[in-house]
């Protein structure tokens, strides 16, 4: 297929695809599918070999949120039956990171509703990441607080914060659909914020609001020009007692689809399968990480996701490895960046003559033989997830973990 060779002969020249290539990759056909996912995840090995990142969530104040973003269940109106609890302790925060970190992963997000944080609030953050980081200096802390003001970003980076999230979710014409008390520009200064303070910029999307196919690719393209390091793609949970309650647009297919032009588009980026996974992808999700470089281990913020253990099997069967804490996630030339050295999006692609960050590489490099039989495998579950039926049941509310006195799902 010309399309898929083109794309692939870009990512992994970190070349930027066409708007109407990107376009055409959420336009193939579920014959197509199996190709489609060859193709991005030859990009995909590129530049993160057979690594998966794990990733944490510690939601540090659930629930009365003054915004109306219709697609959380943590929104001003909500009628979802969440978890709602103010803020955690550092002490029961670093409690709650420890099993993550126990499982595997390398990252923990410390999330909070509201607007966005106060001076105050800053403070309670910055003495959870000294108590989660005197515990496990490696770790990676990413904050996700709101709409940040001047200085903030500063602050939490001075207080040991390796990123900050905050997700641009849709287009810019399309915004105001789901939120009017602030603006698509109000989150693109965050995330600018957060980068001009040397703070890792993690920024995503969710699917499955209703949007169109040139509305994914508006806000992918706008990530990639934001300069995200990592790109979370969230699938739509349709909680009841939210507006969009009702929304099951997503298939596993579609989900693949989405996943492999997010790929092509941003290909030595992080792209994380974030929430939604488990209700969406459902037995594709081995499938995604054949794209995806990165996932959340166990639970999310207001909804269960499966077992942690059942995560890690599914990594160990589909045949990665969990990413170490000493494993550098971000090519060579990413990273690099990111501190401040050379390379960047700029930067001459993997390969070139031009590679301008010294020797070693930019990732894992080489190809793998897709085997006929597993391919065939694949297929029948692809042909068994082919059903239009919302898959309602799968959708959780969190009762353990953060903000209860149950063991955490990791």
């Amino acid at each position: 297929m010309d399309l898929l060779d083109t794309l692939t002969a870009k990512g992994l020249r970190r070349e930027l695809p066409t708007r109407e290539e990107a376009l055409a990759v959420l336009a193939t056909t579920d014959d197509e599918l199996l190709d489609v996912v060859a193709a991005a995840g030859k990009v995909r090995r590129q530049w993160f070999g057979r690594r998966v990142k794990l990733n944490y969530l510690v939601n540090l104040k659930s629930g009365l949120c003054p915004e109306d973003c219709s697609y959380c269940s943590q929104r001003l109106g909500s009628k979802a039956e969440i978890l709602k609890y103010t803020w955690l302790k550092p002490e029961q925060a670093a409690e709650a990171a420890a099993a993550g970190l126990a499982g595997g992963a390398k990252r923990v997000c410390l999330v909070a509703s509201g607007r966005g944080p106060t001076d105050r609030d800053i403070d309670r953050v910055a003495d959870t990441i000294a108590a989660i980081k005197d515990a496990n200096e490696q770790v990676e802390v990413c904050a996700c607080l709101g709409l940040l003001s001047d200085n903030q970003a500063e602050r939490l980076k001075a207080a040991g914060a390796d990123a900050y999230n905050h997700n641009l979710n849709t287009s810019e014409a399309t915004y105001g659909d789901i939120t009017t008390t602030h603006t698509y520009a109000d989150r693109v200064d965050t995330v600018q914020k957060a980068h001009g303070a040397g703070l890792s910029a993690c920024s995503g999307l969710i699917a499955g609001m209703g949007e169109s196919d040139e509305d994914l690719v508006d806000v992918v393209f706008a990530l990639r020009d934001l300069g995200s390091d990592s790109v979370p793609v969230n699938f739509l949970i349709p909680f009841e007692g939210t507006p969009l309650a009702q929304e099951w647009n997503l298939s596993p297919q579609r989900c693949l689809r989405i996943l492999a032009m997010v790929r092509f588009v941003c290909p030595d980026i992080e792209v994380r399968i974030a929430g939604g996974r488990e209700v969406h992808l459902r037995s594709l999700q081995p499938l995604g990480l054949e794209i995806a470089n990165s996932i959340f281990l166990g639970d999310y913020l207001t909804s269960e996701g499966q077992a942690g253990q059942a995560d890690l099997d599914m990594i160990k069967d589909a045949g990665f490895t969990v990413e170490g804490a000493d494993e550098r996630t971000l090519p060579r030339h990413r990273a690099d960046a990111v501190a401040g050295g050379c390379g960047g999006a700029s930067a001459s692609p993997c390969g070139t003559e031009a590679h301008a960050c010294g020797t070693g590489g930019c990732g894992p490099c080489g190809g793998h033989a897709e085997p006929a039989e597993a391919a065939a495998e694949v297929k029948d579950l692809i042909e068994a997830e082919s059903s239009d039926e919302a898959r309602t049941d799968l959708v959780r509310v969190r009762r353990r973990g953060a903000g209860t006195e149950l063991a955490p799902n990791a």
